[in-house]
């Protein structure tokens, strides 16, 4: 199977080149913090940087902010010596927005609103005449002040896409050569999605659309990548074209179930008679190497994620030397403002380990999609147990009782490979306990699927990790293994 460049839930994919150097950013919805940054040399090898939105001045997600609500679509584009990043907040207060800095790792300035754009996936061009130009889906067009966010004459109606086709989305506008060109999604982020182009000879129109359309497109086929769009296109420093794009993978029987959310692929672009002609995708690194923190750093590396909001009242590296505290603000899991960090699941096959001191209150180990569908393990009042929340039901699946003091808490995720019979998983999760002596003793196996999108809805993927649900627990530290 193809592998992306980016593995996990970072869908949305924006890209743009400084020099020798590629900056990507992403959508990270109901998460703090917002969009991580990653950087690259050869497009395919990336690292995370940072997050843009890193303070409450940037970015405020409440308690009443949906899972799958929040910061949605960013755009990333360098201009005038200066990195521009617009993006929609799906939240109380929000709206579109528009983030500045020298140095994308940050840190990135307050946003400057603009109230008067609607809409969601907001792009940015500037033509020749420095007039900048905001797109959003739909696709309507805006002139507007990015320092200032102020807008200038009504905004206007450009092309939409085929017709018919549901939700024109995700445009960018490009100067490439003597043409404009304008980019969109289409069909929707399901097993309907497309990608799309138009060209004209103003940021403005009037586009006619490309007789090729759409120019990439994964439905209706048997290809293991499936839901390809939302792309954005850069030019290396050889000249050649690439793109970026959101794409799942989806596993075991019918209808086929995506757990890592959207990811981030990679495509050779070329170009005939004027237009676009996408290649077939190119395989990121299938692989990592093992991933130990254990929290002596004194703050949390930009990995780390918690929900809508992380204040250190309530997370910490710095009450106990060496150690992750959290201090419970919720009742459990299911609680829209339980205090979790977490990282992405990243690989189909995986295993995460942490040392928990659960003295002082309850907690564990989550593998979380939303607040409707998680699994988890948790000690509290010496006993292990393993809870599953899958949609109205939440139930005790297996407990054992466990002495007083730190307990090594193991979820390990295993792909599907053979299915036996057309309902099965995309993969299977065995929650147990670490023993003195290396061995993990397991308490249940839990079917994957039901954390995944086609099951709880929403446009996010997996996250693993650590949470309080009551007093303050202490973990010291968190190991994420691939497995082949």
């Amino acid at each position: 199977m193809t592998q992306p460049v980016i593995p996990g839930m970072f869908p949305d994919p924006s890209v743009c080149r400084v020099g020798e150097d590629y900056y990507l950013v992403c959508s990270s919805f109901e998460y703090f913090p917002g969009i991580p940054v990653f950087h690259s040399r050869d497009l395919v090898h990336w690292t995370q940087i940072g997050n843009a939105l890193d303070r409450p001045s940037q970015l405020r997600l409440t308690a009443e902010t949906p899972a799958s609500a929040g910061i949605y679509a960013p755009t990333l584009r360098h201009h005038d010596g200066r990195f521009w990043l617009i993006v929609t907040s799906v939240s109380h207060g929000g709206g579109n927005m528009v983030f500045t800095t020298t140095d994308p790792a940050g840190p990135w300035s307050d946003p400057v609103l603009l109230p008067d754009v609607g809409g969601i996936d907001p792009d940015l061009a500037w033509d020749d005449e420095g007039n900048c130009w905001c797109t959003v889906a739909g696709v309507q067009q805006y002139r507007i002040d990015p320092a200032t966010g102020e807008t200038f004459g009504t905004p206007q109606r450009l092309w939409s896409g085929t017709p018919k086709a549901k939700a024109p989305e995700a445009p960018h506008l490009y100067r490439i050569g003597e043409h404009w060109y304008l980019m969109i999604a289409e069909g929707g982020t399901e097993r309907g999605h497309a990608v799309s182009i138009a060209r004209g000879p103003s940021p403005n129109g009037p586009f006619e659309p490309c007789p090729a359309n759409p120019i990439l497109s994964h439905r209706s086929t048997d290809e293991p990548v499936q839901n390809t769009g939302h792309a954005d296109l850069v030019q290396a420093p050889d000249g050649s074209w690439w793109m970026v794009l959101l794409a799942v993978r989806p596993g075991g029987g019918t209808p086929g179930w995506h757990v890592l959310g959207r990811e981030t692929f990679l495509a050779p672009v070329t170009w005939s008679d004027g237009w676009p002609v996408v290649g077939e995708l190119t395989s990121g690194d299938p692989g990592a190497v093992a991933d130990l923190d254990d929290f002596d750093a004194g703050e949390l590396r930009p990995c780390w994620v918690s929900l809508r909001d992380r204040s250190e009242e309530h997370c910490t590296t710095k009450e106990r030397s060496g150690w992750l505290t959290l201090h419970a603000r919720g009742s459990s899991v299911d609680d829209p403002a339980v205090i979790f960090v977490g990282r992405r699941q990243q690989h189909l096959s995986c295993r995460a380990r942490t040392l928990v001191d659960p003295a002082e209150g309850s907690g564990g180990l989550a593998v979380r999609l939303d607040e409707d569908h998680h699994y988890e393990i948790e000690v509290a009042s010496g006993e292990v147990r393993v809870l599953a929340r899958i949609g109205p039901l939440r139930t005790v699946v297996a407990s054992r009782p466990t002495p007083d003091g730190p307990v090594v808490l193991v979820v390990q995720v295993d792909e599907r490979t053979t299915m036996w019979e057309a309902r099965s998983g995309p993969d299977t999760l065995t929650f147990g306990v670490e023993e003195a002596d290396g061995t993990v003793t397991s308490l249940a196996t839990l079917d994957g699927k039901y954390l995944s999108t086609e099951v709880s809805g929403g446009f996010t993927g997996r996250v693993i990790g650590m949470y309080a649900a009551a007093g303050t627990v202490h973990f010291d530290w968190f190991d994420y293994q691939p497995l082949s």
